[in-house]
């Protein structure tokens, strides 16, 4: 038994060398590839910067601020972005060690994750409230804490039964389970400022286009939070898609849920200006979920701001203005009629 027992331990033992010499050289071939995918990147022209050119120059294992390489079409976040900055973001989420170096396998997550609209708009608002905090990623996979009341409202009812059920009916007992009314206002002002968060920002401007109570939730203080953001895309690369997307009507210029534009029959091809904005969209989702057991001294006001908010059309620079001017009037409404009570905190 102890020759048997010396035995077994020299083979796990080698096997466990073998194995952690496989890993690093493994390692090592995963960053190579991650080195010569941002270095072909370089070399034609997609991107551009002194630490791609010392990455892809010199023989380096680190990417330092390669990740801050700008893209010369900038279709991601459009021309308004600032670059620089989100750059910075970008960084410091990929610093997964915080040990001040970027390893060729933390940009090489660091760059799939990017790609994903959802971790993009998680990085670009992760000083603000309204998106779950990101706790970490591993290649392509990313975690964020969990938000404990999803979907914002509504009952989950087997499909079968839905069918048979009225829309005025469903849309009363979708209101059965939603806090109280002070409560759904803060709920709201926090849909209300996403919004504005995402709308002409510092690292470009996104469209909402699926804007359903199933995307969003909220926490136990009511303060709203994103819950599926794969439809919040960048408004650049949307334009994008949509001009090269080629239609017979309007009905073909749609883009997740409700961001349309119209077909330009004479060029058989989608324009690119969605037809409602953000706000329009929030605004029609909070309707029966605000009117709903709204205060009589509030109620006929803000119906009328509502249903002004839900007409809202185009992107011309009146319209924002307007828009600016409704999302305003919201807020301060709603936050008059709370602030008072333990309902705003």
């Amino acid at each position: 038994m102890k020759y048997l027992f010396f035995s077994w331990l020299a083979v796990f033992v080698g096997s466990w060398v073998v194995y952690v010499e496989y890993s690093s050289y493994t390692e090592l071939c995963r960053g190579r590839e991650c080195k010569n995918a941002i270095c072909d990147k370089y070399r034609t022209g997609v991107i551009d910067g002194s630490a791609c050119s010392s990455l892809c120059e010199k023989d380096t294992l680190y990417l330092g601020k390669c990740l801050s390489a700008k893209p010369n079409n900038q279709t991601k976040v459009g021309d308004q972005a600032n670059l620089q900055n989100l750059a910075t973001l970008v960084l410091g989420v990929a610093d997964a060690n915080k040990d001040g170096q970027i390893s060729l396998s933390e940009a090489r997550s660091a760059w799939a994750l990017i790609q994903l609209n959802e971790f993009l708009l998680a990085v670009v608002l992760q000083d603000r409230e309204h998106t779950p905090k990101l706790l970490g990623f591993c290649g392509d996979l990313y975690v964020v804490e969990k938000v404990p009341y999803a979907p914002l409202y509504g009952l989950s009812l087997p499909w079968l039964l839905e069918l048979w059920i009225p829309a005025g009916l469903r849309r009363s007992m979708d209101q059965w389970v939603t806090p109280s009314w002070p409560r759904k206002a803060k709920i709201s002002i926090g849909l209300l400022e996403l919004v504005e968060d995402v709308f002409h920002g510092t690292y470009g401007s996104f469209l909402m286009c699926d804007v359903s109570a199933a995307g969003f939730g909220y926490t136990e203080r009511h303060d709203l939070k994103v819950v599926d953001a794969r439809r919040i895309v960048p408004e650049a690369a949307f334009q994008e898609a949509m001009r090269e997307r080629r239609c017979e009507t309007d009905a073909d210029c749609v883009y997740g849920a409700d961001c349309l534009t119209t077909c330009d029959l004479t060029k058989r091809r989608c324009t690119t200006e969605v037809t409602r904005p953000n706000l329009a969209k929030a605004c029609g989702a909070l309707k029966d979920y605000l009117l709903w057991g709204a205060p009589s001294d509030v109620r006929e006001e803000l119906e009328k701001q509502l249903y002004a908010c839900i007409a809202l059309k185009g992107a011309t620079e009146q319209m924002e203005m307007e828009h600016s001017l409704i999302l305003n009037n919201l807020k301060t409404l709603l936050w008059k009629r709370i602030s008072h009570t333990k309902d705003s905190k």
